[in-house]
């Protein structure tokens, strides 16, 4: 029985001996055939089943470049932190004077407004009272200040007295004469009138009292009163005796 011989066995190995005859004529051209038909295999691969987005995409996936802060919008965002904190801190501060003001005010201490600003007229209150307790701490805003005034019994008594207005002027006249100099001194320094340091109560100087008096919202009297020689020495930051 004849066996039947297919036609693709027989020229199968004419085909190949042709297209290797080819590649060693033309080794160039074969690689070049070789390479376009692996870059369309990797293109159609690409396209069915490595792109995740819409056509066009990268035959290759690369990682996302990380997106750049631009230096002034860091340093902004490194600088605002500190102004928050900043702000916590002048907060927590007049909150702590107007709970000092208080509690002044409470023992008669202090009669202004409690407005959480620290001036004379809160430092004098609180160097009254250190000197009623007698206390050996500074004036300064602290909450040991605070717990100092809350737990003491100090309580100024003079406060609830008005103070007798002196309407002599011959009294003000006996008075040591040094305290009388060292007050237009003061005065002169800070701007209430062109006063010369004689150490007599003149009228030059009973017209500064009373711009003194004005500007710091007291009595207006024109004497040497205690409360005004206070105020006054909380102002120059020395004593006027």
């Amino acid at each position: 029985m004849r066996k039947r011989v297919n036609s693709y066995e027989i020229n199968a190995p004419h085909t190949a001996g042709r297209l290797v005859a080819a590649i060693g004529r033309y080794p160039r051209e074969s690689v070049g055939v070789v390479m376009a038909t692996v870059a369309i295999f990797a293109i159609c691969i690409n396209a069915l089943y490595l792109q995740k987005g819409p056509h066009p995409a990268p035959i290759f996936a690369s990682k996302p470049l990380l997106k750049q802060i631009a230096p002034d919008t860091a340093t902004r965002t490194a600088a605002a932190p500190s102004n928050g904190a900043t702000e916590i801190a002048a907060s927590s501060r007049a909150q702590l004077i107007s709970n000092i003001q208080r509690e002044l005010n409470r023992r008669g201490f202090y009669d202004g407004a409690v407005d959480g600003i620290w001036g004379a007229k809160t430092d004098a209150a609180t160097r009254d009272f250190i000197q009623a307790a007698g206390l050996k701490i500074n004036p300064d805003v602290s909450e040991n200040l605070l717990r100092a005034i809350v737990t003491s019994k100090a309580q100024n008594n003079r406060a609830t007295t008005p103070e007798p207005v002196r309407s002599d002027p011959i009294a003000e006249l006996i008075a040591p004469t040094k305290r009388v100099l060292a007050i237009q001194r003061a005065l002169s320094e800070f701007g209430y009138g062109q006063i010369k340091p004689t150490g007599t109560f003149d009228a030059d100087t009973r017209t500064a009292i009373e711009k003194f008096e004005r500007d710091r919202r007291l009595p207006v009297t024109g004497q040497i009163s205690d409360r005004f020689v206070r105020e006054l020495a909380a102002m120059t930051g020395r004593p006027l005796e």
